[in-house]
């Protein structure tokens, strides 16, 4: 692969789409893999979702060219901070995408509201709510929680209000996990929010949302989906398991890369993934 072809890649950030996975979750819950059509609209946002999301990293890329290259890690690792690709292309491959997304979501009207949403959201939060404390890290949380919202609307299923929220205290988590991390790395400097945290305050985010997470879920289980109850300590793993990463390996600067790089935490998503299709598919 030539060099800029990798500069590309890591422009548009293909291994985070891993992140759209959330919008498969209600097809998993709802007990429709086997459903041919329910799989193919629910893959069919996570592509949506996947187009958007990369025209929204261009977008912020954009406008942190200058601080990102003053951080020791994104001055090298982000091609428009290390110069290997041009603003201007990377402007013209962003406003690409989103026609792209537009034009599958008029094939797919229902996720058309989340995805808008979506992009509306991640714009301010470029723009603006990035930099404010508390609200960025909601606004990275709420991308999660459109992504679900999604996925319920593209397979037309209803959505438990204890998913939503569980998916809103898990992606506190991450984002309070990442802030924690950057802001040991290099402090204050590389982003404006980072000077209104300290470390022992975003651990007492983390730690809040990872109890959140469990106690919500567990709620779920039982109330919902109480064939899921095996699940629940796959989850506990697998909070810790990443604790222990942002706190001993600071991996937390990037959920992603830690999820690609740890082997126990991808495979207990791996593992949570089979038994719940396991559990929730009719015998």
């Amino acid at each position: 692969m030539t060099a800029i072809a990798r500069s590309w890649l890591a422009l548009l950030r293909p291994r985070h789409w891993i992140k759209n996975s959330f919008v498969l979750a209600p097809t998993i819950f709802a007990g429709l893999v086997r459903n041919a059509d329910a799989l193919r609209d629910a893959s069919f946002a996570a592509l949506l979702f996947s187009l958007a999301a990369s025209a929204i990293y261009i977008l912020n890329d954009i406008l942190d060219a200058e601080r990102d290259k003053l951080h020791p890690v994104k001055r090298l690792s982000r091609p428009i901070a290390s110069g290997a690709v041009s603003q201007r292309a990377a402007g013209v491959v962003a406003a690409a995408l989103l026609l792209a997304t537009l034009a599958g979501g008029l094939v797919l009207p229902a996720v058309l509201a989340p995805i808008g949403a979506y992009v509306a959201l991640n714009i301010a939060y470029s723009l603006r709510l990035k930099h404010v404390a508390v609200v960025d890290l909601f606004c990275v949380a709420s991308g999660f929680v459109l992504r679900v919202y999604a996925g319920a609307r593209a397979v037309d299923v209803p959505l438990s209000e204890w998913m939503l929220v569980t998916t809103l205290a898990l992606s506190l988590y991450l984002a309070s996990g990442k802030r924690r991390q950057e802001l040991a790395a290099v402090g204050g400097d590389a982003r404006v929010v980072l000077s209104s945290y300290t470390i022992p305050l975003l651990d007492g985010y983390a730690h809040m949302s990872a109890a959140a997470t469990i106690v919500f879920y567990s709620l779920y289980v039982i109330s919902v989906r109480p064939q899921l109850v095996s699940s629940i300590p796959l989850v506990l793993f697998g909070i810790f398991r990443y604790g222990y990463l942002v706190q001993v390996r600071q991996l937390g600067e990037s959920p992603t890369d830690a999820l690609w790089t740890d082997l126990p935490l991808a495979l207990t998503l791996l593992a949570w993934v089979g038994v719940a299709i396991w559990a929730i598919l009719p015998r």
